[in-house]
């Protein structure tokens, strides 16, 4: 991976141009043509670097209006195969680990959830519950949203 790629998936980031040949533009904006952005991405995908492109949408304006961050008391020696049962539910979409804060903060693994409704989420969070072994868990729900980007890679975020 080159400056170029950088430079490349810096731009995909900000996601595709409304115009009849995306890739021509974005091409543009990094200085290769539209075959050629297409290339470097068959490329990237093949080296695992982009796993896929996807539309990102305004949540709350389709009706996704309850955002929730469950927090998971598992212990140290299911950390990996709770991950893996909590990441294979469909509703979650965000699965990670953070080290607790022992005395403070005992929670270890984190999922998010969205729905139209604070109970339709705390409805599907009690079936992952229960599905997955019982632990003990707490339901963080967003209330109000002040920026939402994607991952970037460097900061060149204009």
């Amino acid at each position: 991976m080159d400056d170029s790629d950088l430079l490349l998936l810096n731009e995909l980031g900000k996601g595709l141009p409304a115009a009849s040949e995306p890739y021509q533009v974005i091409g543009e904006r990094c200085g290769m043509t539209g075959d050629e952005v297409l290339e470097r991405i068959r490329v990237l995908r093949e080296q695992g670097v982009v796993r896929k492109l996807r539309a990102r949408i305004n949540q709350r304006r389709v009706g996704i209006l309850a955002n929730a961050l469950v927090a998971w008391k598992v212990h140290e020696q299911e950390i990996s195969t709770a991950g893996e049962l909590l990441s294979s539910f469909p509703e979650v979409s965000h699965c990670y680990e953070r080290k607790p804060v022992p005395g403070r903060w005992e929670y270890t693994l984190y999922t998010v959830h969205h729905g139209r409704t604070r109970e339709e989420v705390l409805d599907e969070i009690r079936e992952i519950a229960g599905r997955a072994g019982g632990w003990k868990y707490t339901v963080l729900f967003s209330t109000d949203e002040y920026k939402q980007v994607p991952a970037g890679l460097g900061s060149d975020r204009s």
